[in-house]
């Protein structure tokens, strides 16, 4: 027999998040710190949006894109928020989470041999997602005394004559880092010089913690050019009802939409209902529940500080990102002993790509209780450590 399967997708490695959690699940009385998350509930307003759309019986088929007013609440909400205005029956395409937009967008702008620019560390999708079309990806290294921000001239001494696409991550999973105005309109420059296309991956973008996110699709010259990615599982403590956007240039999202179109379908129905609910009335939920991540996010950072554990400050998402260099022990093996040893669980920085190796992802997505008790066992765990 001849072999069955695609050599690209045997050489790609699994996630290794996934990888480290089939440890966690044999394992009894683990705090875990590990999966990006909300531990909020979906707010009540929401969820009784998606009952009602049920008990109508609205379970048939919407548009391939979505439900019209689903896109036009999308460009209100971006418009409100960012400044920017989407044509919502040309411009805008409901996906089914922001994951679902990444895949095809690549393979709606991507040629093979083409290549794509991934800062890491970054989530654990860009790099298969850009091999799977055929392009070649181009690895920058992001660093902790830059914030772990891209610079402008790391992404210059990245860029060939076959450069198609960045990725941009902000505000970063796993590390926390965000992007400012400043930053961005840096990077916009060098994308219109060089004639660059951004694909934005914002779905963190209502967790931002100093000041106020900036889209770089909002800076001059860059909507045009820019797939920007968002979604309702991070803000709104949506994960299960899986539901992503992308809007960008109608050239390309009409053949995003057309990939959509053959291999989804359609987003859920009753997601879609709930999402309308979700922002038109659903900013105080995301302003309670940033609130909450920010006492997290101080609280872990002032226990670090207490353990002499350095971590830069983060202030986007719902991550930290302490360095455990000082140990000598590779960052998968730092966090299986930390949970065979004190039963907590935390992702090695190497499951984000090589630049994170060295640290260890810590999510903030959890109750402050169970926050309190983790700390106090890594306290006691580098405290071992050290005085070996």
């Amino acid at each position: 027999m001849s072999a069955p399967l695609n050599e690209t997708i045997l050489n790609i490695k699994p996630s290794g998040i996934r990888k480290f959690f089939d440890l966690v699940s044999e394992m009894k009385d683990v705090i875990s710190l590990g999966v990006g998350e909300p531990d909020f509930d979906t707010p009540w307003h929401i969820r009784d949006e998606g009952i009602y759309a049920l008990e109508q019986g609205k379970t048939f088929y919407t548009s391939n894109a979505g439900l019209k007013e689903l896109r036009e609440e999308i460009r209100n909400y971006l418009k409100r928020t960012q400044g920017i205005e989407y044509n919502p029956m040309t411009e805008v395409l409901v996906t089914v989470g922001g994951s679902e937009a990444i895949d095809i967008g690549l393979r709606a702008m991507i040629n093979p041999g083409d290549e794509v620019i991934i800062p890491q560390p970054a989530y654990v999708s860009y790099y298969p997602c850009a091999l799977l079309t055929g392009a070649r990806p181009v690895i920058i290294d992001l660093k902790s005394e830059n914030e772990f921000r891209l610079t402008a001239e790391e992404l210059l001494n990245a860029i060939t004559p076959k450069t198609k696409v960045l990725i941009l991550p902000f505000p970063n999973n796993p590390t926390g880092a965000i992007m400012e105005r400043d930053d961005l309109e840096k990077i916009a420059k060098i994308c219109v010089e060089k004639d660059i296309y951004v694909m934005s991956d914002e779905i963190y973008s209502a967790l931002t913690y100093k000041g106020k996110h900036v889209s770089i699709a909002s800076i001059e010259g860059m909507k045009e050019r820019t797939i920007l990615i968002n979604g309702f599982s991070k803000a709104y403590a949506m994960t299960g009802w899986r539901l992503g956007y992308a809007c960008g240039p109608a050239e390309i999202v009409k053949q995003m939409t057309k990939i959509h179109q053959f291999a989804i379908m359609c987003a859920p129905t009753t997601s879609q209902y709930a999402a309308v609910e979700a922002l038109k009335n659903g900013d105080d939920d995301v302003r309670l529940m940033r609130g909450a991540y920010n006492q997290r996010r101080r609280f872990l950072m002032n226990a670090f500080n207490e353990m002499n554990l350095e971590c830069f400050e983060p202030y986007g998402a719902f991550y930290v990102f302490p360095c455990i260099k000082e140990f000598g022990m590779t960052s998968e093996e730092f966090a299986t002993k930390f949970l065979e040893e004190e039963r907590v669980a935390a992702v090695p920085g190497s499951a984000f790509g090589e630049s994170g190796e060295g640290y260890l992802r810590i999510s903030y997505a959890y109750s402050i209780e169970n926050l309190k008790e983790a700390m106090i066992r890594l306290s006691r765990f580098v405290n071992k450590l050290r005085n070996k």
